[in-house]
């Protein structure tokens, strides 16, 4: 079955008027679109990031609009929030068909699809959207897991094996990880052996690559839990050993220079982190993100 919907109107009834902050109420103008992907039907360990999205606009009106980092406000850009794509509960191939079909119609419409999650699994929907468009694309996985499992807990489609199907789809040597502290032996041979891959850290090694990823078009999915659980708890596979805020922004700037064509923010899981830190750093991440995105 066909899912249907009007890629220039926001989700009815999902949809429930709660925006990202400065969000334009009109889809022609608007250079990006945000959108959720309220699902975690595959999530391993603590479940809840499919109420990540709804909370991180909720948090988003606590923040200022200018950027000290960029120097830039988001009253210069134009961006539209459709809201939460409806996704079948429990039916993760058909929530990844979903979210395919609408990425691939903000390709056809022109604009920079800027996701929210959900578990990681959701990327693979708006990664295939984006391979499609991009042929020659690069992806740049920013996360504290390797994600590189053929098959987890005895599924193919899981938030353990997205970055194996993203390998398998447009090559290894285009997958850039960073961050990455925590998988099987097995997968940090393989990422070793086949991916760009940098463990541990971000900005610095993302930093010398830059000039190999200049003018490329570049998807970025990003997990909350490549940062150390002492600043953002609120996710389902919380690692310690992780990166900072400061680096993360870092991380923006150095890649404000590259064709960034998609970018997603996931595995928020907000009844974790009753202190919202989680929340209001995911938020402004995607804040940063939209101003150094969005042309």
């Amino acid at each position: 079955m066909t899912f249907e919907f009007d890629v220039t109107q926001p989700f009815s009834p999902a949809y429930s008027g709660n925006v990202f902050i400065g969000s334009t109420l009109d889809f022609e103008s608007a250079k990006a679109v945000i959108y959720g992907m309220p699902m975690d039907w595959t999530v391993s360990f603590r479940s809840g990031t499919r109420l990540g999205p709804t909370r991180i606009r909720e948090v988003s009106l606590g923040l200022e609009e200018y950027s000290p980092y960029l120097d830039r406000d988001l009253s210069d850009i134009t961006y539209f929030d459709a809201g939460d794509i409806p996704l079948p509960f429990g039916n993760a191939e058909e929530s990844l068909d979903r979210i395919y079909e609408y990425v691939s119609a903000l390709y056809a419409a022109d604009k920079l699809p800027m996701g929210l999650g959900g578990e990681h699994l959701v990327s693979w929907g708006s990664i295939r959207a984006a391979v499609e468009k991009y042929p020659e694309l690069r992806v740049i996985h920013i996360d504290a897991h390797t994600d590189l499992r053929d098959h987890y807990e005895g599924q193919h489609y899981s938030h353990a094996t997205v970055i194996k199907k993203v390998c398998d789809a447009i090559g290894p040597d285009r997958v850039y990880q960073f961050g990455i502290r925590s998988g099987t032996r097995e997968e940090f041979q393989w990422a070793r052996a086949n991916t760009r891959f940098a463990p541990f850290e971000l900005a610095e090694p993302l930093r010398s690559v830059l000039p190999e990823l200049h003018g490329k078009p570049i998807y970025v999915t990003w997990d909350i839990d490549v940062f150390d659980p002492a600043t953002a708890p609120g996710t389902g596979t919380a690692e310690h050993g992780g990166i900072f805020a400061p680096e993360a922004f870092r991380a923006i700037q150095y890649m404000r220079s590259l064709n960034i064509v998609g970018f997603d923010l996931v595995e928020v899981a907000p009844q974790i982190d009753p202190t919202e830190q989680t929340q209001i750093l995911a938020a402004k991440i995607i804040r940063e993100a939209l101003l150094a995105f969005t042309r």
